[in-house]
């Protein structure tokens, strides 16, 4: 009975594999299982446990990171920053090799994405995301001692606030930014650790672990 829970759960929270909702990125996900039929090529899972208090929220895989791997931010330049930042403030434990059988495991820390394929161009349109949103809202129900959420951007930021059905003129997004939600659940906004934000010094790596920084002494 319980694994019947539990597939029905997962189900719930993940899209199938070969998930038609968003024809746009199907297509792509057909084109890009044609390309390289070795990678993922399918709607990325979550990583890491329902009972973590910390959820770390994206915007998408990307078509050589997490779509080639299967595990969110890994196997870009998001996820050097990204993991490296978790292990620094004991969110995960173990080494960051930007592959999925590198060992590394979450501690009391979940990631997750607001679209759970990836998109052309790394562009998911408002309607993708709205198709999408559905995964995400399950996600969040499903994770019963959660007490805070980071968005990497505005996109996870917006598609956050909508799975908890809140205005989004009341929580305006900017980096570092919190925001209380139901359930007693603080939201911290951060810029996506993307190269593009990296490289431009629109984010830096203080600026990225100051959010972390406030998240670990708020679950303290």
């Amino acid at each position: 009975m319980r694994a019947a829970i539990a597939a029905a759960r997962l189900a719930m929270e993940e899209p199938a594999r070969d998930c038609p909702l968003c024809p746009r990125l199907a297509a792509y996900r057909a084109a890009n299982r044609k390309k390289e039929p070795d990678w993922f090529n399918a709607p990325v899972p979550s990583f890491g446990h329902r009972n973590a208090r910390l959820l770390v929220v994206g915007l998408a895989p990307g078509v050589t990171g997490a779509n080639r791997t299967g595990r969110p931010f890994t196997g870009d330049h998001a996820g050097e920053l990204l993991y490296g930042t978790l292990l620094k403030f004991g969110f995960a434990t173990g080494k960051f090799e930007a592959r999925i059988d590198d060992g590394l495991k979450l501690v009391d820390c979940r990631i997750s994405n607001a679209v759970r394929c990836v998109p052309p161009e790394n562009k998911p349109t408002p309607e993708e995301a709205k198709t999408c949103r559905p995964f995400l809202h399950a996600t969040l129900a499903g994770m019963p001692n959660l007490k805070a959420i980071v968005a990497l951007g505005r996109i996870a930021h917006e598609a956050t606030l909508r799975a908890f059905e809140q205005k989004l003129a009341d929580h305006p997004f900017a980096h570092a930014a919190r925001h209380t939600l139901p359930r007693a659940i603080t939201l911290f906004d951060s810029f996506h650790c993307s190269r593009y934000n990296t490289n431009t010094g629109r984010l830096t790596a203080p600026m990225f672990e100051s959010v972390f920084a406030d998240v670990k002494k708020s679950l303290a």
